[in-house]
């Protein structure tokens, strides 16, 4: 079935079926247990990536302390947007994996020496490695329920 490429009736895309069964389906990814599970999870690895230069006492190699505290308010931002306004949101969640690979790798990346105490590496890799899951958790979500909406209407 082709569509028509404009509109005759000046309505627009907000009243093309298929945009009404996305956010119905979005509105289901988005209430159930598992999103918010994640959502909150992201939230809480974004807050403790901000604060953790003062947890593991590096608060004074001022740049991965800037690093982590940008990176960590950037992720806790979209962990609120995927909890508030899941429909306009969920296209972040890719970003999500990136910033967390980041995390990972910024102790060699971003210290002036090029390399980093221990307690900072371990620190990274572990928040890095948990944003980047919960990253890829939170867009499977959404594309599990994309796959099987289409399954099931069939």
């Amino acid at each position: 079935m082709s569509y028509p490429q404009h509109s005759t009736t000046g309505a627009g895309m907000g009243s093309h079926p298929e945009i009404a069964e996305m956010r119905e389906r979005l509105e289901r990814t988005a209430s159930s247990g598992q999103a918010m599970a994640v959502e909150g999870l992201i939230v809480l690895a974004g807050v403790y990536a901000a604060i953790s230069p003062w947890v593991v006492h590096f608060a004074l190699q001022r740049n991965i302390t800037i690093n982590n505290l940008i990176i960590g308010i950037t992720v806790a931002l979209i962990g609120v947007g995927l909890t508030m306004v899941p429909e306009r949101a969920y296209r972040l969640a890719w970003i999500l994996a990136p910033l967390g690979l980041w995390l990972l790798i910024s102790p060699w990346v971003v210290t002036a020496t090029h390399g980093a105490r221990a307690g900072i590496i371990w620190n990274n890799c572990w928040v890095g490695a948990i944003v980047a899951l919960l990253g890829l958790a939170a867009m499977g979500l959404t594309i599990g329920v994309a796959r099987r909406g289409r399954t099931g209407s069939r």
